[in-house]
């Protein structure tokens, strides 16, 4: 086989100090909770790796201790640049006791990023960001007194204003899927979206680096569908199984829901509305800007 077949706890020992470590998922779909999971015990195993810079595009967590909250640990990381910071508390707490460099970057731009990263690009260059608290003028994304260096530069172009996001090497990409084959190629049709797997892959290879991938089970070469792969095996460096259910759920709240993948659809009378508060509103109002057959 050309990628090794580990444990999450030995996945973990992939992981050097000081390493730029991507993880992808949105919420609980699609994040590799067990690989997290065999970083956290082996940091507190052994204290290490240490002073890791973590990237994600995403929320990727329950808000209370699962996804990337189990790396919320002082020592751990040293910097953190994500996309969402609501889901990751014990993440936040680092950030708000000046515990780690953070910074909070437009999520569609991180992805744009990864993208340019796997390219081989300087950095993404976009309008995005400009007179928010991205804008260097006015914080440039930082989220602490720690923070002090400039990720993002100003730049103007025929006399229009840009935001220049500069790439980084990435050394490691944690990311998940649902079969791979004996050559490493990954197929994700259990996952309810894709998100930036791909990229990432890309990303951390195109870097040097390494890629690991949580999945349900390997199977036999020549039985996926290759149009069904999403990772392709020359990406992959190593395989983890799941060893348990808990720890490849396709949500934070659901097992496996095969309409979440589009396999089957559920009548609207046999969906249970929701209850009457704030989040209904906001949806409420959000589905009055839906079209006819959008």
């Amino acid at each position: 086989m050309p990628f090794q077949i580990l444990t999450a706890r030995e996945a973990a020992d992939l992981v050097s100090d000081g390493d730029t470590v991507v993880t992808d998922g949105f919420i609980g779909s699609c994040f590799p909770e067990e690989l997290a999971i065999g970083l956290e015990e082996r940091f507190i195993e052994t204290g290490t790796p240490r002073d890791l810079t973590l990237v994600y595009c995403a929320g990727q967590g329950d808000a209370k201790s699962r996804g990337l909250n189990h790396l919320g640990h002082e020592g751990l990381l040293r910097r953190v640049i994500g996309g969402h910071w609501n889901l990751v508390p014990r993440v936040q707490q680092l950030a708000v006791e000046n515990k780690v460099e953070a910074y909070n970057l437009p999520q569609g731009v991180m992805c744009h990023m990864l993208r340019d990263i796997a390219a081989g690009r300087p950095g993404t260059l976009t309008h995005v960001g400009l007179k928010t608290f991205i804008d260097p003028r006015l914080g440039g994304g930082k989220l602490n007194d720690r923070t002090k260096d400039d990720l993002i530069d100003l730049m103007q172009i025929n006399g229009k204003d840009y935001l220049f996001y500069k790439t980084f090497p990435i050394q490691i990409a944690l990311l998940r899927g649902t079969y791979a084959d004996e050559n490493g190629n990954v197929t994700m049709q259990h996952e309810g979206l894709t998100v930036s797997m791909l990229s990432a892959a890309q990303a951390a290879r195109n870097s040097g680096g390494k890629v690991i991938v949580q999945v349900e089970q390997i199977v036999k070469s020549g039985t996926l569908d290759p149009r069904l792969v999403k990772i392709p095996g020359i990406y992959v460096d190593a395989i983890v199984v799941a060893s348990k259910p808990e720890h490849h759920m396709q949500t934070f709240g659901t097992q496996y829901n095969p309409s979440f993948t589009g396999d089957i659809n559920i009548p609207l009378h046999r969906v249970a509305p929701m209850k009457f508060d704030e989040r209904k509103i906001i949806c409420r109002r959000a589905a009055m800007e839906i079209t006819k057959g959008a």
